[in-house]
């Protein structure tokens, strides 16, 4: 019997190893594609503060999620995001912003303390995907905000990329959807870059004090004396 009950163990071991090998099968791993941005070289360039920059939810996971046809979303089998994705989103319009501005000052939020911005870009970005049959998709709104606070513009940002199908040709046009993206806002900032001074405020003139009077107390006549150097006549 332990001679028949051999070659069964061995197909059995065969099946759990094939089932083994399939199951661990290798993922790729995936990045933004930034483009090829240069190094900015004003260091006394235009103040930009870029955030905060708020991700839908759907996108914050590890998993590569595949647009179909039908609008719904798949989780891919075989594709993962190398890290973080909104902190790679963050990553590529810093360096797209600081190029295309040519300024080494565009930083993220929150700004270090002394840090004053001309411009803070308030960003939201509300989808971000793509299918092997479906264009990649951008939609995000912005708000800038200058040096007093006031919003000085809002837009909603409505993007389509085309690529060829593979899920790295459809990482590669959700970058080039973020660097077009950083294209229109640089050109939204830069009209910015000139804002006069917020002029200080005069300091307010303290309020006269005023002195309480006395009630004034009548004047009495002064005596004027009689004479009595007055002679007497009699008859």
């Amino acid at each position: 019997m332990k001679f028949l009950r051999l070659p069964f163990v061995l197909l059995m071991s065969g099946i759990l190893g094939l089932a083994g090998c399939s199951m661990h099968q290798p993922v790729s791993l995936y990045q933004l594609d930034s483009g090829e941005p240069g190094q900015p070289k004003q260091s006394s360039g235009m103040a930009v503060v870029l955030g905060p920059v708020s991700v839908a939810d759907y996108l914050q996971r590890e998993t590569l999620l595949q647009r179909q046809s039908d609008g719904s979303l798949t989780a891919a089998t075989d594709g993962r995001w190398a890290g973080s994705l909104s902190a790679d989103i963050d990553q590529l319009l810093v360096r797209q912003l600081a190029w295309r501005l040519d300024s080494q000052r565009v930083v993220l939020a929150p700004a270090t303390t002394g840090f004053t911005p001309d411009v803070q870009v308030l960003l939201s970005i509300t989808r971000l995907d793509s299918g092997t049959n479906q264009p990649a998709i951008l939609d995000a709104q912005w708000r800038l905000l200058d040096r007093r606070g006031q919003v000085r513009d809002n837009r909603i940002v409505h993007l389509e990329q085309q690529h060829q199908g593979s899920e790295a040709a459809q990482v590669q046009a959700q970058g080039q959807l973020l660097q077009k993206l950083a294209e229109q806002l640089s050109i939204a900032l830069k009209p910015l870059a000139n804002q006069p001074p917020i002029a200080e405020e005069a300091p307010k003139k303290a309020a006269p004090v005023q002195v309480r009077k006395e009630p004034e107390k009548p004047k009495i006549p002064l005596a004027t004396p009689i004479r009595t150097d007055l002679e007497v006549f009699r008859f």
